[in-house]
């Protein structure tokens, strides 16, 4: 991946918590196998390997959350020889916490591919510090470069310089990244704005690790208490899908060529065996040989192996489909990440300049203001309302005789009765 230094000179760009945008970075950073999937419940059990966990979470800043501060420091890890042995790097970098929870579930793996520029890394920080650790995740290019790639033009560093975190683009609430990974028995948080790597303890003999985080994630976010906070997103770093469907995919037309093969060897035994009859020979002791149909294919019948085959085709056009739901789910990736990280602006100053040169520009404004002040359906059935109320009471007078039927003969009669009453 070509490096190009000038792109940082505005530092790193705060990124959206999107799964499809956390693939495509994996990609770019040169990991291979592995893809990144959001999670919508939390109860439901995960299929298969899961490397990690990356939570992104409303940041509170500490000295406005006093309580948490002392419940999370019971299970910092501070002994110098363990933290520096597994992969905790401080965050020193803004707006980089994206970047460093991916490489924390990562680097703290050992059958992941991690590429060359990541591989790289693993290697130069071994036995480093935390804080040298994010140093070295700051000075390197080629993540930098990544990292930003993916960010949204209008993404520029609105975040608290002595915090490093991230702020909302619309609410202006600050949010970060942390991860959770399983390393030696215990289920490790890892958080780059904390001083050193927290531990939350083995799990049990008879449940995975990620039994374990779901049950630490449920305190954290208030689900059994009640008191669920949902502003957080929950996403899974697992290998990708797409290897072991292929590989399922070529096990099943290894087998169905292997079922056709066979099939068609006991139909041409079947069809030797009806062509030529033998007839035993009764002075020999020998056992009778089994029949032809039954050579080379066990104890299946023709209408069996046809039967198998028959589910291995069926199996085979859902595997294939499988794949290309996946193929195409990362073709939408990099469809989505093209629309984030497009510049309109300057198609937006265009087109307007057009409609200005057109002349059209001022009507469509003019239509815009003039739709905007109608009034809602609300108040139009109100207005509506209160003009058949009105009508009501004024039929309702006519009928007490509070006033005459208005009708051209009864103007007339009126005014011949006043011409009348003058005479």
């Amino acid at each position: 991946m070509p490096v190009d230094i000038n792109r940082l000179t505005d530092g790193w760009l705060e990124l959206e918590s999107d799964p499809g945008l956390f693939t495509l970075l994996l990609e770019d950073f040169g990991v291979k196998g592995v893809q990144v999937e959001e999670i919508y419940d939390l109860q439901k059990n995960l299929e298969g390997q899961v490397y990690g966990f990356i939570f992104l979470f409303r940041w509170i800043e500490e000295r406005r959350a006093r309580r948490k501060i002392v419940e999370t420091t019971d299970i910092y890890v501070k002994d110098e020889d363990a933290v520096n042995n597994i992969f905790f790097a401080q965050q020193v970098v803004p707006n980089s916490c994206a970047t460093h929870a991916l490489l924390s579930v990562l680097l703290n793996c050992s059958d992941i591919d991690l590429g060359t520029t990541v591989s790289r890394l693993k290697v130069h920080t071994k036995g480093m510090g935390p804080e040298n650790k994010g140093w070295a995740i700051g000075n390197t290019p080629e993540l930098a470069c990544a990292h930003n790639s993916h960010a949204m033009p209008q993404a520029r560093r609105r975040m608290d310089r002595t915090s490093g975190v991230s702020t909302g683009r619309f609410t202006g609430e600050a949010f970060h990244f942390v991860s959770f990974v399983p390393i030696d028995g215990h289920l490790f948080e890892l958080d780059g704005l904390k001083p050193f790597p927290m531990d939350h303890g083995p799990w049990g003999e008879r449940e995975a690790w990620t039994d374990k985080f779901r049950r630490v994630m449920s305190d954290r976010l208030g689900i059994t208490t009640g008191e669920q906070d949902i502003r957080f997103n929950l996403m899974a770093v697992v290998p990708d899908r797409r290897i072991a469907i292929t590989h399922k995919l070529k096990m099943l037309r290894t087998n169905q060529t292997i079922v056709s093969a066979a099939l068609e060897k006991l139909l041409k035994s079947e069809k030797q065996g009806s062509a030529i009859k033998q007839e035993p020979d009764p002075h020999d002791p020998s056992p009778p040989s089994p029949p032809p149909s039954f050579i080379g294919a066990g104890t299946f019948s023709p209408k069996d192996l046809l039967s198998l085959l028959k589910n291995l085709e069926s199996e085979i056009t859902i595997t294939e489909q499988h794949l290309c739901d996946e193929n195409e789910k990362r073709d939408r990736f990099k469809l989505d990440d093209c629309r984030r990280t497009h510049n309109y602006d300057e198609f937006i100053c265009t087109f307007l300049s057009m409609l200005a040169h057109q002349g059209v520009l001022a009507e469509l404004v003019s239509q815009d203001l003039i739709t905007s002040r109608k009034p809602n359906v609300g108040g139009m059935q109100a207005s509506a309302s209160r003009a058949i109320s009105r009508s009501y009471k004024k039929a309702a007078a006519t009928t007490n005789g509070t006033s005459g039927p208005k009708t051209p003969g009864a103007k007339r009669r009126r005014g011949r009765a006043k011409c009348r009453k003058r005479k």
